[in-house]
């Protein structure tokens, strides 16, 4: 692809400090009734998740921040983080490196697929799946398992602004029931495409899943991503401006699994879901919605979550793919044009 133009950037903004306020308010109340969907259950702690907490969060990239319900509720943020370690491996590596040994193509099947191994002769194809996932986390910077995870959990607090910590029961839980990670892993390792004892990257991954986060938490994250690395509530630079544009890209076209075309064609925002029931949906140069709800559907997203999302995706002007005519058809066209056409 050609790198000879400089990227230049413009994104817009949101309404007023009081406008967002009162969107997020009634994006919030009008989802509280709402219960379709069920708490995930296969990992046996999510199962104890209250259904009926719901938080919703706004944080605009310029330093804003609109909370309501559940927002501080904490949670483990799951597959969430996969968008951010990322994140942190884009900015260690660099693009190319990462592009090459872990994709940013959508499998099309599910996230914890042994099948697109197979099919892809032992290449993870994209970070937000598990195989691309272990992949990735296995490119954290460290000379040791404990130095990575360290890494890694100093790095996803920083997009937070706030030091997150692990749930040690959710990590134990999880760790009982990770044999398909674990397997996946292995198969990495057979392939060529993972260095590291496989057990080890299992447990370091294992445990980024098992951070505790807030939708708060998640909407600055989101917003961090938004504002070009910079975290919109500390003014830390935590990653570049092409890691955000490299990560948003990939959160596009996989974020969401398999929902991922249906998510961006009726939402139209990067976003990314964990089971857990959190959802982070950003909109570049703009800000990102943070939102938890333990009820799920059958893809594993959070309904209220999605609900919530999509109404302020419209509200806000947040579609990226949203456009208006400058003037209305009619005046389209000018007299001189139309005579031109003639």
């Amino acid at each position: 692809m050609s790198e000879e133009a400089v990227q230049e950037v413009s994104t817009g903004s949101l309404p007023g400090w009081h406008r967002v306020e009162e969107l997020v308010r009634k994006a919030h109340a009008r989802n509280l009734a709402h219960d379709e969907g069920v708490v995930a259950s296969y990992i046996p702690v999510l199962a104890h998740a209250d259904p009926e907490r719901f938080g919703l969060c706004v944080a605009e990239a310029d330093g804003p921040v609109h909370a309501v319900g559940d927002s501080d509720l904490e949670f483990s943020v799951q597959s969430i983080s996969k968008a951010f370690v990322f994140a942190l491996v884009c900015q260690a590596w660099g693009r190319e490196v990462v592009s090459d040994r872990v994709g940013v193509n959508n499998t099309g099947l599910a996230f914890n697929s042994v099948m697109a191994l197979e099919l892809n002769d032992g290449h993870p194809m994209n970070p937000m799946v598990n195989a691309g996932a272990l992949a990735t986390t296995a490119l954290m910077p460290g000379e040791s398992f404990a130095e990575q995870w360290e890494n890694l959990r100093s790095g996803l607090s920083r997009f937070a602004g706030r030091q997150l910590e692990l749930d040690g029961e959710v990590f134990r839980s999880e760790s009982a029931t990770n044999t398909r990670n674990k397997a996946i892993a292995r198969l990495l390792q057979s392939y060529g495409h993972l260095e590291l004892d496989p057990l080890g990257v299992v447990d370091v991954y294992t445990r980024q899943c098992a951070l505790r986060v807030s939708a708060r938490d998640l909407a600055v994250m989101g917003a961090t991503l938004a504002d070009g690395g910079v975290n919109p509530v500390t003014g830390d630079q935590v990653v570049s401006g092409q890691v955000c544009q490299d990560t948003l890209a990939v959160l596009a076209s996989t974020g969401m699994y398999e929902r991922s075309g249906r998510w961006l064609f009726e939402i139209g925002l990067p976003a990314k879901s964990g089971v857990s029931g959190g959802i982070v949906a950003i909109a570049p140069g703009k800000g990102a919605i943070g939102t938890y709800s333990a009820r799920l559907d059958r893809a594993g997203n959070s309904v209220r979550g999605q609900r919530a999302t999509a109404h302020l995706s419209r509200a806000l002007g947040l579609n990226v793919f949203a456009s208006s005519a400058h003037v209305p058809p009619r005046a389209a066209l000018s007299p001189k044009r139309t005579e031109h056409a003639r």
